[in-house]
């Protein structure tokens, strides 16, 4: 039996789409073409159960000395607390975030949920796809309530006060290397 979803598009367009999940297919009823991307709200409740079950995802946004924005995918199991990956890059989008969940599967295997916030990376098409071809349901915060995803937002304290805090990056390449070095002292050896 499909678990039926619903969620409100782009508040300001008053646009709204359902969603059937099942294992077999997905049903898309939209009530106005012009809606650009599906939000999917579940009721999974936000417990640990398993090392590799749940991933959370989050950007974090910082600046290199020359005043040069950037911005950080940081992606947490949400059961080991390990950090999985830390993608550094000026503009990170839709497609950067398959490519790390891509990167990540390869390694290990899909996770049952995702656990993300509204931003438009992780609502758009290319990461709902991604969810669907691995069986992944993803579980968004509500709008205007970090602690829904609390175990990133932790993460990216800690990240944030024991590394971005720290270093004044001069260039991406720097801020990478860098980042990787503190992402894998922060991880407990396994």
């Amino acid at each position: 039996m499909p678990v039926i979803v619903t969620g409100k598009l782009r508040p300001a367009s008053g646009c709204f789409q359902t969603i059937a999940f099942n294992t077999q297919t997905v049903a898309l009823s939209a009530a106005d073409d012009k809606c650009k991307s599906l939000s999917v709200f579940s009721s999974h409740p936000r417990f640990r159960t398993e090392r590799n079950g749940d991933w959370s995802l989050d950007f974090v946004h910082d600046q290199l000395s020359n005043g040069q924005k950037f911005r950080m995918l940081t992606v947490v199991d949400v059961f080991s607390r390990e950090a999985l990956a830390i993608e550094v890059g000026q503009r990170l989008r839709g497609e950067n975030v398959v490519e790390v969940l891509n990167r990540l599967v390869r390694r290990r295997a899909a996770p049952r949920f995702l656990f993300a916030d509204m931003g438009g990376e992780f609502t758009g098409r290319l990461v709902e796809l991604w969810a669907y071809h691995h069986g992944v349901r993803i579980d968004f915060s509500r709008p205007g309530k970090p602690t829904d995803n609390a175990y990133i937002e932790t993460f990216n304290g800690s990240f944030r006060d024991e590394c971005l805090n720290i270093h004044w990056f001069a260039s991406i390449p720097e801020a990478r290397r860098l980042i990787e070095a503190w992402r894998r002292d922060y991880n407990p050896a396994s």
